[in-house]
């Protein structure tokens, strides 16, 4: 995810915003098990690496992570810490999820979000991420196909899916935000999801378009400017 977001440019990775800082906060633990063999982490300690994200100044936050097992009990807290989000005007992209079902989490339906499902080179969603009302409504498709970025090891690793997606978004937002400093957290979101309308009759969003949110917030401060 950082190579994506803040590789050099002309590397192997996107590098979408190489000139923003990142502040990379684990949740996830490095060991797993047989009977789990995917990296996990509580709603709580999500919860919490939201507040200290929010806390250390950080102005949008990657989730490219899902909620396993839903249920309103364990994901109170995530709540929470998205409603301190929108307090602070910190806008939170996250992954949709690739489990291939229709539905929604406490992250991916929560208003503030804006979730992210993985597309192909064509701009079609891959069958694997999650769909959903919510995510149709104020989500976006992102590249999500045989993303090659850097690895930890200093070698190329190509990967796929929703979590790969989201710091295209991400990294969009941060983009956007440092052509236009002055405009507030709810013009940025409005500005990426707002300039195609498909989304509120399907459950799957519309592709990302970087050059129209550019467009839409350049208006938006030249009518600034003469009023």
């Amino acid at each position: 995810m950082a190579g994506i977001l803040s590789a050099k440019r002309g590397s192997i990775a996107p590098a979408i915003c190489p000139g923003c800082i990142l502040l990379i906060r684990p949740i996830f633990s490095e060991n797993t098990t047989v009977d789990n063999p995917l990296p996990s982490a509580t709603p709580l300690e999500l919860a919490i690496a939201i507040y200290e994200c929010i806390d250390a100044g950080a102005r949008v936050i990657n989730l490219s992570l899902a909620v396993a097992r839903p249920s309103l009990r364990v994901e109170k807290p995530v709540e929470d810490a998205l409603n301190r989000a929108v307090s602070r005007n910190v806008i939170v992209v996250a992954a949709a999820g690739n489990e291939g079902t229709l539905g929604s989490t406490a992250i991916t339906r929560h208003p503030w979000v804006v979730p992210v499902v993985g597309c192909d080179p064509y701009g079609s969603p891959l069958n694997e991420p999650n769909l959903g009302s919510s995510i149709g409504r104020r989500g976006l498709c992102a590249p999500g196909a045989s993303v090659t970025s850097l690895s930890a090891i200093r070698q190329p690793l190509t990967l796929g899916g929703t979590s790969i997606a989201a710091p295209f978004v991400t990294g969009a937002i941060a983009l956007l935000w440092s052509e236009f400093p002055a405009a507030t957290a709810s013009e940025i979101k409005l500005a990426v999801s707002a300039t195609n309308q498909l989304r509120r009759t399907s459950v799957a969003p519309p592709l990302l378009n970087a050059a129209a949110a550019y467009n839409y917030l350049l208006a938006a401060s030249l009518r600034r400017r003469v009023a």
